[in-house]
């Protein structure tokens, strides 16, 4: 299950991420972001709570990347490790600009995805 919250205002379009981006919820994200993306110039995928993330999310998130190419920027916050590792075996971490530039942001994303995987025991 993945639950998507978006927030909109002046060109900056942010998805704040709950739970898992599979195969299975990676359609709700892809229409999601294509039925939002017009006139967004800066495209903020907020992975806080962001438990997992398969190939087919890493679609999802490489063709929302190149569209804001055309018309803006695209930024991942908040990955917890697990994600992190993800990225990181996947090459997404060279290809993505992930923001997780404070102690406290790295900590505040571990705890949270931590917390996700206990409630979806």
């Amino acid at each position: 299950m993945l639950n998507i919250t978006k927030e909109k205002e002046e060109g900056k379009l942010v998805f704040s991420l709950e739970g898992k981006l599979d195969t299975v919820t990676s359609t709700d994200l892809e229409k999601e972001i294509m039925d939002s993306i017009e006139d967004v110039k800066e495209l903020v995928i907020d992975c806080t709570k962001l438990e997992y993330v398969s190939s087919a999310g890493l679609r999802v998130l490489l063709a929302a990347l190149k569209i804001m190419n055309k018309q803006g920027s695209m930024k991942v916050t908040n990955v917890c490790e697990e994600i992190m590792s993800i990225f990181e075996m996947t090459g997404f971490n060279e290809i993505l600009t992930i923001d997780n530039d404070t102690k406290e942001t790295k900590e505040e994303a571990q705890e949270a995805c931590e917390e996700a995987k206990e409630e979806a025991k």
